[in-house]
């Protein structure tokens, strides 16, 4: 009789026994006896070809009755590890309820029984998910990231991939990390956040959202700046929805997470090495590429090294209304990065030019943090504005101000406007945006 692997039967979906939610009923108390039936039902499954005249609904069918011959269990233990082996085979192993989970926006493992998510910006233990050993998240891994052309394995100990659906993955095993395989998915959000929703979940002021349009829309350069998980990527989706339908516009990612809505939009994505170490595209060759592609509008998910530079020069050379991502603790932190970044290109530049560079290409630097109790705010908002003593001047428009923390770890805070009218208003007012006059004009 001819036969077919389990690989070609990946894409048959079973559906006459799954059981909706069967993952939050804990059927198991004896989690040995779980992981023992589960084992040696995807050893077998793994050992054994699939006839040909059999869907893989029923074979799976087949060699759990096999397995679980001479076990005491109910029907809603059964179909438990039908959909555990499901789920090994058309989904991502243990995880795949996770990732379909929509309340879910990041999943960290960190063991077989230490697996983390973030909701609403907590991080909480997942109980009721774990995986059998090591050696069972490494081949989760590497089902993930075979699809997109990826591996992992002692020689390649560590991958970081785009999934399908724009999510990010990164994984690490031993030897790099010591203390087993570690795997991270930052989920895609299936819905795009507005501005409307950051008003609502107090992220900013009314104040604040008119502002930001308003410097959007004057073409001025912006960095967004936070820690890793505060939101940049999702506030630099929002802002870029007030450019217009009728500009061009290059964004340059390492993943592309960034979703515009408008039709004029070239999507540039950098390129690792291939297995013989060739074949790289960065950051910085595409920043410099897209200055050859008439772009009105410059957008960077995020700047960490040399690209920098490339990125300050399209800024001073007519590039306005660039926007751009960077890692840092708040607004002068930022533009000692980028020094720092600059001068890295090795070139004898004065470090007062460097900063005069910077000076001339950043108009607006907005902070964003994660509070203790996980939620994001603007913390600040800053302009620009001149050179004092060799020194770039900072001055602050909005600030969030945090007066207390309540017993239940609730942050307490104002958001704050500073007094007087930012030198920048003048410079969006000449572009006929007059949407502040209310504003600093009170």
């Amino acid at each position: 009789m001819s036969k077919k692997s389990l690989i070609d039967a990946f894409e048959v979906k079973p559906t006459s026994l799954k059981v909706d939610n069967i993952s939050d009923y804990e059927i198991f108390q004896d989690k040995e006896l779980l992981d023992s039936l589960r084992t040696k039902i995807i050893q077998n499954l793994i050992d054994e070809n699939i006839p040909e005249d059999k869907l893989l609904e029923q074979y799976i069918n087949d060699e759990i009755d096999k397995s679980i011959a001479g076990y005491d269990l109910d029907y809603l233990q059964r179909n438990y590890i039908f959909n555990l082996i499901q789920n090994e085979i058309t989904g991502y192993g243990p995880i795949t309820e996770l990732l379909s989970d929509d309340s879910i926006t990041e999943i960290m493992v960190n063991g077989p029984d230490a697996i983390y998510v973030e909701v609403d910006g907590r991080i909480t233990k997942e109980e009721t998910v774990s995986f059998i050993n090591d050696k069972h998240i490494i081949r989760t891994i590497q089902r993930i990231v075979q699809p997109l052309g990826r591996t992992i394995d002692a020689a390649n100990p560590m991958v970081d991939a785009r999934l399908r659906d724009g999510s990010r993955l990164n994984a690490i095993i031993p030897p790099l990390s010591l203390k087993g395989p570690v795997l991270t998915i930052r989920k895609f959000a299936k819905n795009l956040e507005g501005i409307e929703d950051l008003l609502l979940k107090g992220a900013l002021t009314n104040d604040m959202a008119i502002f930001l349009e308003a410097c959007v829309k004057a073409k001025l350069n912006i960095i967004i700046s936070g820690g890793t998980g505060t939101g940049k990527t999702t506030l630099l989706n929002i802002l870029s929805s007030f450019i217009g339908g009728d500009e061009r516009i290059i964004t340059i990612e390492d993943a592309a997470e960034l979703r515009l809505k408008q039709k004029h939009v070239i999507t540039l994505e950098t390129r690792m090495t291939n297995y013989e170490g060739e074949g790289e595209v960065t950051i910085r060759d595409l920043v410099r590429n897209s200055l050859r592609m008439r772009p009105d509008r410059i957008i960077v998910g995020e700047v960490r090294g040399k690209e920098a530079f490339d990125m300050m020069q399209a800024m001073n050379t007519g590039h306005e209304g660039s926007i751009t991502t960077l890692h840092a603790n708040g607004p002068i932190d930022a533009l000692n990065r980028l020094e720092t970044m600059i001068l890295m290109n090795e070139m004898s530049i004065p470090v007062g030019a460097v900063r005069g560079y910077i000076e001339n290409a950043i108009d607006i630097i907005i902070q964003i943090d994660r509070l203790n109790d996980g939620r994001r705010k603007i913390t600040s908002i800053s302009e620009v504005n001149g050179l004092k003593d060799g020194n770039i001047i900072v001055k602050e428009i909005f600030e969030f101000n945090q007066i207390d923390t309540l017993d239940d770890g609730t942050v307490v805070g104002d958001f704050i406007k500073k007094r007087g009218t930012p030198d920048i208003y003048s410079k969006i007012h000449k572009r006929g945006i007059n949407e502040l006059d209310k504003i600093f004009k009170k």
